[in-house]
C-alpha cells in the first residue's frame, strides 16, 4: 500500500498569539511559517509524491504553495476530513484562558471522552481523519500502484490522531505525542500493518533543549492544536 507523508502546517499567527484556531477563517503563517514553508521543497527533494491532499484551511494551503510552485504537474486535492478539529465555542479563544476550563483537563487526560461545545469530540475528529487516510491509499494505490508516495498537510491534533491510530494507541494517550509546525511524519502503510518512518521532524534540534517554565508544554501539559514549536 501507499506511503503517506503528514505535514503539520507552518507557524501560523494563531500559533504565535497563543489562540487556538480551530476553523476560524483568516489564520495564516506568520513570518516564521513562511520560511518554514519555503524550506519544505528542499527537504521533499528527491521524494517522488503521487499526489498533495490537504486541510481547505489558509494556513495548509499556504504551507503548500512553495513546493506547488516547484512541481507545477503535481495533483492537488482537498479534503475536509483532514482539516483542523471544530473546536465549537473554544475556537478563538487563548489557549491560556482555556486552561482554567473544567474540559481542558478531559482533553489532557481522557481525549475519547472530549466534545467540544458546540463543536466535535476528539473521538469523531480522529474517525474522520482515519476514514480519510484509508480512503486516499486506497485511490492512491489504485491510482499509481502500491509504491506510491503520497503527502497530506494537516493540524497537529489531526496528525497525531493519525499516528496514534497506526501504532495502535488508545486516544487517551495521543497527548503523548507532538509534531512542530512544518514537521514531516511518515507512515508506511502495508495489508498486515503500518509502519511509522518518521514523526515530527523537522531536521532542526532547537526542539530538544529544555523549555523554560514558562513556555508552552514546558509543565508536561500538552497543547491543544498543537502550539507554536521550539522558541
Amino acid at each position: 500500500m501507499a506511503t503517506l507523508i503528514l505535514v503539520r502546517h507552518g507557524r501560523s499567527t494563531a500559533n504565535t498569539a497563543g489562540v487556538l484556531a480551530g476553523w476560524t477563517p483568516g489564520v495564516a503563517l506568520d513570518e516564521r511559517g513562511a520560511v518554514q514553508a519555503a524550506a519544505l521543497p528542499g527537504r521533499l527533494a528527491g521524494v517522488e509524491l503521487a499526489a498533495v491532499v490537504t486541510s481547505p484551511l489558509q494556513r495548509c494551503l499556504e504551507t503548500l504553495q512553495p513546493l506547488l510552485d516547484q512541481r507545477p504537474g503535481l495533483a492537488l486535492h482537498t479534503d475536509e476530513r483532514i482539516g483542523e478539529c471544530h473546536y465549537g465555542a473554544w475556537s478563538g479563544r487563548k489557549l491560556a484562558e482555556l486552561a482554567e476550563e473544567p474540559l481542558m483537563e478531559i482533553v489532557q487526560r481522557h481525549p475519547s471522552a472530549a466534545a467540544f461545545p458546540g463543536g466535535e469530540s476528539m473521538r469523531a475528529m480522529q474517525a474522520r481523519a482515519v476514514d480519510a487516510v484509508r480512503d486516499w491509499n486506497a485511490r492512491i494505490e489504485q491510482e499509481h500502484g502500491e509504491d506510491a508516495v503520497y503527502l497530506m498537510c494537516s493540524h497537529g491534533d489531526i496528525i497525531k490522531s493519525l499516528v496514534a491510530d497506526a501504532l495502535g494507541m488508545h486516544l487517551d494517550l495521543f497527548q503523548r505525542l507532538h509534531v512542530e509546525p512544518c514537521s514531516v511524519t511518515a507512515i508506511r502503510y502495508t495489508r498486515v500493518r503500518p509502519f511509522l518512518l518518521r514523526l515530527g521532524d523537522t531536521g532542526d534540534l532547537e526542539m530538544l533543549k529544555p523549555r523554560k517554565p514558562q513556555e508552552e508544554g514546558a509543565d508536561g501539559t500538552a497543547v491543544v492544536g498543537g502550539g507554536a514549536g521550539a522558541p
